[in-house]
């Protein structure tokens, strides 16, 4: 943890990130990349910065809410009774445990999470 502390601050879109090929198994299109950097930890939560690069891969999400500060993608849900989310910078979305998903991202998507 990067050890973010009370009265500190970081420029969350220009902090380097160091990217990872995702698993070869949640990959669906492209050779898209992620990146975390784990910013603090409040009372059980995580917060930080996460982002990916363009492509398609699937997860399994965890309970989180995040804040798109840049980039642009669609969340697709495997439950059909949830529509697809098309997020950009600006976009503010929850994301429960165990819902299956597809990330399509056409644009580097960077984002905050609370998770």
């Amino acid at each position: 943890m990067s050890g973010l502390a009370a009265g500190t601050g970081v420029d969350a879109v220009a902090l380097p990130l160091a990217h990872e090929p995702l698993p070869a198994a949640e990959v669906l299109a492209g050779s898209p990349t992620t990146a975390v950097h784990a910013l603090t930890e409040m009372g059980g939560v995580e917060i930080g910065i996460w982002e990916m690069t363009p492509g398609s891969a699937t997860d399994t999400e965890v309970d989180e809410v995040f804040v798109v500060l840049s980039g642009h993608a669609t969340i697709a849900f495997d439950d059909p009774a949830l529509p697809d989310l098309a997020v950009g910078p600006g976009s503010v979305v929850c994301l429960l445990e165990g819902q299956r998903t597809t990330w399509t991202v056409t644009e580097t998507l960077r984002k905050v999470y609370i998770a």
